[in-house]
């Protein structure tokens, strides 16, 4: 396990169906002096708007996140339309690997790696959505101490995912 670079904090939030209004909540509620990087994933098809949604709504900086980018904290930052979000130690990575979980961009790669370079520095977070993406992501940053965090399963529009996270992480 590598430890978290400089003390930073990651927090990661994957969503799909039904996701978009519970997002908007927890970034609405994020401070503006919040000492740590926002990545999002969410299951999109050829165009996003979401950047644009969140930003109306959050007292930190949103954009798309750039390959190659440095992850600064006090900044959210969302994965585009066809590629993969991953973190590798301070920057982000964009991919077009192949789809997971249906999907591209998917969960699992954003959490899997932000594990792997931040270790128990990272929060993760999942919300509303089919199928079980975050599912092994979230087992990954609970193996190297990190945090799961989902939403409420009557609390979703599409249960599927928290509930496959609730079967298989300690949350």
């Amino acid at each position: 396990m590598r430890r978290a670079k400089r003390n930073r904090f990651i927090i990661v939030i994957g969503a799909s169906a039904g996701g978009v209004e519970p997002l908007k909540q927890i970034v609405s509620d994020l401070p503006a002096d919040l000492p740590a990087a926002v990545f999002v994933v969410l299951h999109v098809g050829q165009v996003s708007y979401l950047p644009e949604i969140l930003d109306r709504v959050a007292t930190l900086k949103t954009s798309v996140a750039k390959n190659g980018a440095t992850c600064k904290a006090g900044n959210i930052y969302v994965a585009p339309p066809g590629f993969h979000l991953l973190l590798h130690d301070d920057h982000m990575m964009l991919r077009r690997g192949p789809r997971e979980n249906l999907a591209r961009p998917a969960i699992d790669p954003l959490f899997r790696s932000a594990a792997l370079s931040y270790g128990a520095s990272v929060i993760g977070v999942l919300l509303s959505g089919s199928l079980s993406d975050g599912t092994a992501g979230l087992r990954a940053i609970k193996a190297v101490g990190g945090l799961a965090i989902v939403q409420h399963p009557k609390d979703t529009l599409v249960p599927s995912m928290v509930e496959s996270a609730l079967r298989y992480v300690e949350v």
